[in-house]
C-alpha cells in the first residue's frame, strides 16, 4: 500500500457536493481558502479550521466523510513574504556587510506569523502556502529566497527555537495530521453564502452571465448525447458519410468551461466570448459524430440539420420546407414526453409518428417578444406545437407535412381567461392585474395562493453606502432591501388549443413572460424573457422574479447542491455559527443549480430551473430567483471591468430567455415529480431534421436499452473508453428520506441493460475512473461526535447485479465483444 495521500486544493469550497465527489474519486483530504469572515473568526477561536466534512445524509458514514482544511491565507503567502517578480516585498539580504541586511527582521517576522498561526490550529504542524494568482512566475526568485528563509529560521533552533521549516506538500502535511490520531469536528452543511466583509457577499456570481450559464447546461446535454451515440454507432460514428467527428473537442471545451471563472460568469467579456466559441466549436465536431451515428442506426445517410436557436423560433429548414422529418433523441434511460415548438409559416400541418399514426398538433402565432429578440434572423410567423414520446436512450422519428398556408384565424389570440388548466393542473389569474393568483394540483386536490411578478434591485455603485462596495460580477450589493416593481399589472393575451394553453404577459418593453400548460404535463411552465436592461438612468439593475404563496414556510426553504442532494436553508441563519446579518438580501441568497422549493406540512411548491441562478426566501411563503444582472461598476475582485454584456447581436444589452417548471405536491411525494422533471431539463432531447421524405427502409425508432431503468436510477455516463470497452456511470437520484416510493436501494442487471451491446465482463472503478474500486483506500478519520446512523448497507447479488443506495454513484468499465 502506498503511503502517499491524495489531496485536492481549491480556492473556494462552498458546495457540499464537491466534497462528496472528491471522496468518491479517492481523495483523502481537501484544502480551500475562502469562507465567510464570521465563520473563519469563530473557527480560529475554537481551533476548528480543520474539520471532517460529511457530504451526504444518505450515504453511510464514513463513506461521505472527507477531512477538510482551511488554508491560513487563501492561496497567498503570509504578508511580507511574496518574492515573485510582480511582488513588492524586499528579498532576503543575508550578507552582514550590506546596508540593507535584513535576515534578523525577516526571521523574527516569520516566527511571529508562525506562532500566531499555530495558536489557531489544532496540531503542532502548520501549512503555509507560497505563491499566488499571477505571482508564481519566477521560480528562481522564489526558491532563492525560500532557501534562505528555511536556513535562517531553522538556525534559531540552536538557541531554543521550536520552529522547523521544510519544503512540503498538502499530501505530506495531511499524513502528519492523520498520524496524530485526533478527533475532528463534524460539519454537515455547506459554506454558502460567503462574505469577505460585512457588506461584501459573493452571491452575485450565482447569476452572472445567465446566457453563458444556460449555454454551458445545453452543451453538457449535447455532450452526453454525443457520448452515447458514439457508443451505439461504434466506429462508424467517428468516420462516416458526413466526415470525421469526435466528442473530445466538446469534452475539452466543457472541461475548460467548468473553471471557477468561467461558468461562474466572473471573467472579462472577451474571455466569456472565447468560452462560448470553444463550446460552439466542440458542438460542431459532435454534430458530425451525431449525424454519422444516426445514419448508421437508421440506415439513412440523408443530411441531418441542427437548429440551435429553436428557443427564439429560428430554424431555416422548418420555416421553408413543406415536408420534413424530426428525429428526437432521448439521452435519458426512461421514456419521455416532451413538447416541441417549431418555427413555421403554414397554418395547418399533418404529423405522423414512427408507427404512421397521426399526432395531435396546433399552429400558434409567434409571440411579439420572440419577434423582438430574434431581430431579422428568422422569418417564421407561427410555431407548430406538438408533444413527442421518445424511447429510453434512443430516438424516434416524426414526419411533418404542410396542409395549408395562409394567415392564422384572428380568433387564436383571446382575452385572458380567469383560469387555464389540463387534467393535472389549474392556474388562475387576477382579472384586474393579469398576474397569477393560484395554482392547483387536480390529482391531489391541493390549492395554494400564488402570485408572481418581476422586480429589480438598484445595484450599489459603491459611493452611497457604508462600505463603498459596488455590485459586480462576484458581489451582490443592492442599495435597498426593497426592490422596485417593474409593473403592478401585466398586459395579457391567451392562446387555447388542445395541445397547449398559454397566457402571454407583458410587464415592460424589456420584461415579458409566457405561462404555459401542455396537455400531458404535470408542471406549469413559466418562460421569461428579460433584457436589454435599461441603464439610461445610470442605475445598475439586478432583476428578480418573486413567487409569493400561502405556504407557511417559517423562514425555511430548500435548494439543491449541484443538482443532487437538497439542503435546508433558513433566512438569517447559519447552522454552525451565530450570524450577525448585515445584508438582509444578499446575505440570504444561495446557489440554485437545478431546483428550489418551499413547503409546509401540506404543500410543497418546487421550481425547476434551466440554469444555475441565485435566489432565496426573504419573506415567509416566498421564493425569489435572480434572472439577469447589468452593472456599471467593477466590484474589485479581479475581473477589472463591469458586468455589462453588450457585445454580439445585442449592442443595446443582453436579452436572456429561460424557463421555470413549477410543481405542486405533498411534501412526502414531491421528489417523485421534481427529480425526473429536473433530469428532463438537464438532459433534454436532441432534435435533428431532414428535408423531404425519408427513404422507405429507414429505421424510424431505436432504443439502446432492453428496458427502461427504474425511476430512481439515472444513467449518468455512457461513453467510449477504447475499442473494446465503454464507461458506464449509474446514479441513484433520490435521497434516503425523500419518498417512500423511490428512496430505496435499487438493483440493476448490467448484463441485461443494453439492447445492442454484448457485454463480456465488468470491472468497477472509482468515480473519476482512474483507479479500480477494490484497490482504492482512503484515510480513516474520527469525528468528535459519534453520530449514529440508521442507514443499512447492501451487498451486490453478483458481479452483474449491482445495487445502488440512495445518492450513490457507481462507475463501471464494461468490456464488449467486437462490434
Amino acid at each position: 500500500m502506498s503511503t502517499w495521500s491524495r489531496t485536492l486544493t481549491t480556492m473556494s469550497a462552498g458546495s457540499r457536493l464537491l466534497t462528496s465527489i472528491s471522496m468518491e474519486m479517492g481523495f483523502d483530504g481537501f484544502f480551500f481558502g475562502r469562507l465567510d469572515y464570521q465563520d473563519r473568526a469563530r473557527r480560529m477561536s475554537d481551533k476548528e479550521q480543520e474539520l471532517l466534512w460529511r457530504a451526504s445524509d444518505s450515504l453511510m458514514p464514513p463513506v461521505a466523510d472527507l477531512w477538510t482544511g482551511i488554508l491560513p491565507n487563501g492561496y497567498n503567502p503570509p504578508d511580507g513574504f511574496c518574492w515573485d517578480q510582480s511582488c513588492d516585498d524586499p528579498p532576503i539580504r543575508d550578507d552582514p556587510d550590506l546596508e540593507d541586511y535584513n535576515v534578523n527582521d525577516v526571521v523574527e517576522r516569520f516566527i511571529a506569523i508562525a506562532n500566531r498561526q499555530a495558536s489557531v490550529y489544532k496540531t503542532n504542524h502548520i501549512i503555509m502556502t507560497m505563491g499566488s494568482d499571477f505571482q508564481y512566475e519566477n521560480a528562481n526568485l522564489w526558491y532563492k529566497n525560500l532557501d534562505k528563509l528555511i536556513h535562517n529560521v531553522n538556525a534559531r533552533q540552536a538557541n531554543g527555537s521550536n520552529i522547523n521549516v521544510l519544503y512540503s506538500t498538502p499530501s505530506c502535511y495531511l499524513q502528519e495530521l492523520h498520524r496524530a490520531n485526533l478527533t475532528w469536528v463534524l460539519k454537515m452543511d455547506d459554506f454558502f453564502p460567503y462574505a469577505d466583509d460585512a457588506h461584501d457577499f459573493w452571491t452575485g456570481y450565482f447569476t452572472s452571465r445567465p446566457a453563458l450559464k444556460r449555454y454551458e447546461r445545453i452543451s453538457n446535454s449535447n455532450l452526453q448525447t454525443c457520448n452515447q451515440l458514439e457508443v451505439f454507432g461504434g466506429p462508424d460514428s467517428r468516420k462516416g458519410p458526413f466526415g470525421e467527428g469526435d466528442s473530445q473537442t466538446l469534452k475539452k471545451a466543457m472541461a475548460v468551461a467548468q473553471h471557477h471563472d468561467a461558468v461562474s460568469g466572473t471573467e472579462k467579456q472577451h474571455v466569456a466570448n472565447d468560452y462560448a466559441r470553444r463550446l460552439a466549436n466542440g458542438w460542431q465536431h459532435c454534430q458530425v459524430l451525431v449525424s454519422n451515428s444516426l445514419a448508421a442506426l437508421s440506415g439513412s445517410s440523408v443530411e441531418r440539420i441542427f437548429c440551435d436557436s429553436l428557443n427564439i423560433s429560428i430554424c431555416p429548414l422548418t420555416e421553408s420546407s413543406k415536408n420534413f422529418s424530426v428525429n428526437v433523441y432521448n439521452p435519458l434511460a426512461r421514456p419521455v414526453t416532451w413538447p416541441v415548438r417549431l418555427p413555421v409559416n403554414g397554418t395547418a400541418y399533418v404529423i405522423l409518428d414512427a408507427s404512421n399514426r397521426s399526432v395531435e398538433c396546433q399552429v400558434v402565432p409567434v409571440s411579439a417578444a420572440t419577434q423582438n429578440v430574434r431581430r431579422s434572423r428568422g422569418f417564421a410567423v407561427n410555431e407548430l406545437v406538438f408533444e413527442v414520446q421518445a424511447p429510453p436512450l434512443g430516438f424516434t422519428t416524426y414526419s411533418v407535412s404542410l396542409l395549408r398556408d395562409g394567415p392564422l384565424p384572428a380568433s387564436r389570440l383571446l382575452r385572458t381567461p380567469t383560469a387555464i388548466q389540463n387534467k393535472f393542473l389549474r392556474v388562475t389569474f387576477d382579472p384586474d392585474t393579469g398576474l397569477l393568483s393560484s395554482l392547483s394540483n387536480l390529482e391531489t386536490k391541493q390549492t395554494i395562493k400564488l402570485t408572481q411578478n418581476f422586480y429589480w434591485y438598484n445595484a450599489s455603485n459603491g459611493n452611497n453606502n457604508r462600505s463603498n462596495q459596488p455590485s459586480g460580477a462576484y458581489i451582490f450589493r443592492p442599495n435597498s432591501s426593497t426592490p422596485f416593481t417593474i409593473s403592478k399589472t401585466a398586459k395579457t393575451e391567451s392562446i387555447q388549443t388542445p395541445t397547449v394553453t398559454e397566457v402571454r404577459q407583458w410587464f415592460a418593453p424589456w420584461v415579458s413572460q409566457v405561462v404555459r400548460i401542455y396537455c400531458h404535463s404535470r408542471a406549469l411552465e413559466l418562460e421569461w424573457t428579460v433584457g436589454p436592461l435599461p441603464i439610461d438612468d445610470d442605475l445598475g439593475k439586478e432583476v428578480i422574479t418573486r413567487l409569493d404563496t400561502s405556504i407557511q414556510t417559517s423562514q425555511y426553504f430548500y435548494t439543491d447542491s449541484n443538482g443532487r442532494e437538497v439542503l435546508q436553508r433558513k433566512t438569517d441563519f447559519r447552522p454552525t455559527w451565530h450570524l450577525k446579518q448585515s445584508e438582509p438580501i444578499a446575505g440570504n441568497y444561495y446557489p440554485i443549480n437545478s431546483r428550489a422549493f418551499i413547503r409546509d406540512d401540506l404543500n410543497q411548491l418546487t421550481v425547476v430551473t434551466d440554469r444555475s441562478q441565485g435566489g432565496g426566501s426573504i419573506h415567509n411563503g416566498s421564493l425569489e430567483i435572480m434572472l439577469h444582472r447589468r452593472l456599471l461598476y467593477d466590484d474589485v475582485r479581479g475581473v477589472g471591468e463591469p458586468l455589462n454584456e453588450t457585445s454580439g447581436i445585442f449592442p443595446e444589452g443582453l436579452v436572456v430567455r429561460g424557463r421555470f417548471l413549477l410543481s405542486l405536491d405533498h411534501p412526502s411525494s414531491a421528489a417523485d415529480t421534481h427529480r425526473p422533471l429536473a433530469q428532463e431539463v438537464v438532459l433534454q432531447p436532441l432534435l435533428t431534421f431532414t428535408d423531404g421524405y425519408l427513404p422507405p427502409k429507414t429505421q424510424l425508432q431505436f432504443s439502446g436499452l432492453q428496458a427502461a431503468l427504474p425511476p430512481a436510477i439515472h444513467l449518468l455516463t455512457l461513453a467510449e473508453w477504447d475499442e473494446d470497452s465503454v464507461l458506464l456511470r449509474l446514479e441513484h437520484q433520490f435521497q434516503s428520506w425523500e419518498t417512500q416510493l423511490n428512496s430505496q436501494p435499487v438493483t440493476v442487471n448490467l448484463q441485461k441493460l443494453f439492447s445492442t451491446l454484448n457485454i463480456l465482463g465488468v470491472s468497477e472503478l472509482n468515480l473519476s475512473a482512474n483507479q479500480w474500486k477494490d484497490e482504492m483506500t482512503r484515510f480513516n478519520w474520527t469525528p468528535q461526535t459519534d453520530e449514529r446512523t440508521s442507514l443499512k448497507d447492501f451487498q451486490d447479488f453478483s458481479v452483474w447485479e449491482v445495487t445502488l443506495k440512495p445518492m450513490e454513484i457507481r462507475t463501471f468499465l464494461l468490456r464488449l465483444s467486437q462490434r
